[in-house]
């Protein structure tokens, strides 16, 4: 048997969870085209004859502009010294990024193995992504490469592959019947999320958070859930409301139906909407909202 912990990072946006939902196949991470959609490590499991492979999907790195950004960096920096393999993952561009540089930089310093996967595959021809995989193995010494379509599955059983090629023998660390460490509660609220984040405008996402307040299953009965969501402006409160509710109902209705989709069940959600100032560069506020570090 073959068994580890595999983190996933990568610059924002580059597909993290994506690919994560994609090698486990279920959607447990949310995904949106907004920069920094993950803020928390989340783990996955995966289980086969071949072994168990934890996969922890990690918040984009990036430069912190204030004390949520400091956390999300800090969740995605975490795990490189906790884990028995990291994937990296990048675009298939022509040049090295900045914030790459940064992760090469926080690599200089783990002992684990590294894959590199490129990721959007479909995206590039082959001259470009043997282009990509030169470019990045010059600046440090993989244990192997990858391209492969998050989007598509393309390269993705190849990926498991060859995770487990690099990953010690051992025992499993989870039940075969267990796929995440979030919550019923986490996930109904990260879904909420998501809703939001495609819903919204470019200006007001960042500062949106998601507190359910009442999660109550009883036989027989839709799972009562009631939600707040919290932005930092009044300004923003009037958007995610929308002309007599009509971004809030919106919201509510998009998350209703992958709510019900993973609980399996009728679901009677209410939302509404909460303003709290400033709550990104707030210790406390962040902690009550689950920014916690692992």
């Amino acid at each position: 048997m073959k068994s580890g912990f595999v983190t996933l990072i990568g610059r924002p946006n580059v597909g993290k969870s994506t690919l994560m939902n994609r090698l486990i196949g279920q959607k447990i991470a949310i995904t949106s085209n907004k920069a920094q959609t993950t803020r928390t490590r989340i783990e996955t499991v995966w289980t086969d004859e071949r072994g168990q492979i934890v996969f922890l999907d990690t918040p984009g790195i990036h430069r912190a502009k204030n004390k949520l950004g400091d956390y999300m960096v800090g969740a995605a920096r975490g795990t490189l010294s906790e884990v028995d393999l990291i994937c990296w993952l990048v675009e298939p561009s022509d040049r090295v990024e900045e914030k790459e540089e940064q992760i090469l930089s926080y690599l200089e310093k783990v002992k684990a193995p590294v894959l590199l996967v490129i990721n959007k595959a479909d995206t590039a021809d082959q001259e470009a992504l043997a282009a990509c995989r030169s470019r990045f193995a010059a600046r440090y010494d993989f244990a192997d490469s990858l391209a492969v379509s998050a989007l598509s599955g393309t390269g993705t059983e190849e990926l498991r592959q060859l995770i487990y090629d690099h990953l010690p023998e051992g025992p499993y660390y989870f039940e075969e019947d267990t796929l995440t460490d979030q919550s019923l509660r986490d996930l109904a609220a990260e879904l909420i999320r998501e809703k939001a984040l495609r819903r919204l405008s470019q200006e007001v996402p960042h500062g949106i958070a998601v507190e359910i307040e009442a999660f109550e299953e009883a036989t027989g009965r839709p799972v009562r859930i009631e939600a707040a969501l919290i932005c930092e402006r009044e300004s923003h409160k009037g958007i995610v409301i929308g002309k007599g509710g009509s971004m809030l109902k919106a919201i509510g209705t998009d998350a209703r139906k992958d709510i019900e989709e993973l609980l399996e069940s009728p679901v009677n959600l209410k939302l509404f909407v909460k303003v709290r100032r400033d709550w990104r560069n707030d210790n406390a506020q962040l902690g009550s909202l689950g920014y916690r570090r692992k």
